[in-house]
């Protein structure tokens, strides 16, 4: 009995989720080490690729693909670039396996380590993160991932010792609770979490990008944390609103000092750079304060529109009547 005839007659053990975003460079080392990796596990697979408007050959890349594995290749065609997270959502859409891995397509994070999660989930876990071991990325990116892996766990109390690794695996329940929900911004490992009722960890190898360069700017990584911590917790505003309070109190005492020591002492000329410099730091928290305000403004603004979330241009798959 064939792979298709064996998907055919029983459930999908697992689908692999891979968003692809101008990955031509390095989509024939994925495919060439993804397959026999999953072909290893000896499990009914699929393998989801979604392209995210990508601008060079990967599209083009990804149909050859299919064409050649088509027992066990599905390709979801995006009619733009609407983020990975969005794109890795269509992907969960469309996923068919009692487990579902998503990896990204630079090999950072070795296909051969499915395995690893797929181990740990049978330990009883619904939900499993991947931990970088030896980090390949640069220093300054470590040190900036390390750095807003506290600070969000401190805000939004989701403790995940890697945020950044997007090999995970995900059970059927945890995977149908986040189809459920219809956020137009949001981080989906965070999000995953909170509908876990058993939550774990591994630690997955982690390389040096096979080709091509990183699509995630300074500008983007910052974006996304934004998305993670105003998606996730009130905690920013209630934190703001507690320094205005003590912004406000200090200022009074000030006012009160400054009179008292108008009346007494007379006016103070030489004081005047250091309420030009208190002036300006309390307008800068209040320019803080508004920008805080419009990220949480500007997202129920863009959830009250319920614009679709992504458009699928067209799906590569076998249908019931293609298959053997």
């Amino acid at each position: 009995m064939n792979m298709t005839q064996s998907v055919a007659m029983s459930a999908l053990q697992l689908s692999v989720v891979i968003p692809v975003y101008n990955e031509e460079a390095g989509l024939d080392v994925l495919f060439a080490r993804l397959y026999p990796a999953l072909d290893a596990l000896n499990l009914s697979y699929e393998v989801i690729f979604i392209n995210d408007g990508s601008r060079d050959r990967s599209a083009a890349m990804l149909r050859e693909q299919f064409t050649r594995r088509p027992d066990v290749t599905r390709v979801v065609l995006l009619a733009g670039n609407f983020g990975q997270h969005m794109a890795i959502m269509a992907g969960f859409s469309r996923c068919q396996g009692e487990r579902v891995v998503t990896l990204d397509a630079d090999l950072q994070n070795p296909p051969e380590e499915i395995g690893k999660l797929l181990a740990r989930m049978d330990e009883g876990y619904d939900y499993v993160g991947g931990v970088r071991q030896q980090r390949q990325d640069s220093s300054w990116r470590r040190h900036a991932s390390w750095a807003m892996n506290h600070l969000r766990e401190r805000i939004t109390h989701v403790v995940m010792t890697d945020q950044g690794c997007m090999l995970r695996a995900y059970s059927r329940e945890v995977i149908a609770a986040i189809n459920n929900s219809h956020e137009v911004n949001t981080f989906i490992p965070a999000l995953a979490y909170t509908y876990a009722r058993n939550p774990g960890e591994v630690e997955v190898a982690h390389e040096e990008r096979a080709a091509g360069e990183s699509k995630y700017s300074l500008y983007n990584l910052i974006r996304l944390n934004f998305d993670l911590v105003t998606g996730f917790s009130l905690v920013p505003l209630q934190m703001f609103s507690m320094v205005g309070l003590v912004l406000s109190l200090l200022s009074g005492l000030l006012v009160v000092y400054l009179g008292l020591r108008r009346i007494f002492l007379g006016p103070e000329v030489d004081g005047v750079f250091t309420l030009f410099a208190i002036i300006f730091f309390l307008l800068g928290v209040v320019l803080f304060g508004i920008g805080l305000l419009g990220e949480y403004t500007g997202r129920i603004y863009q959830q009250v529109r319920q614009r679709p979330r992504y458009l699928i241009e067209a799906v590569l798959e076998q249908t019931g009547a293609d298959k053997p």
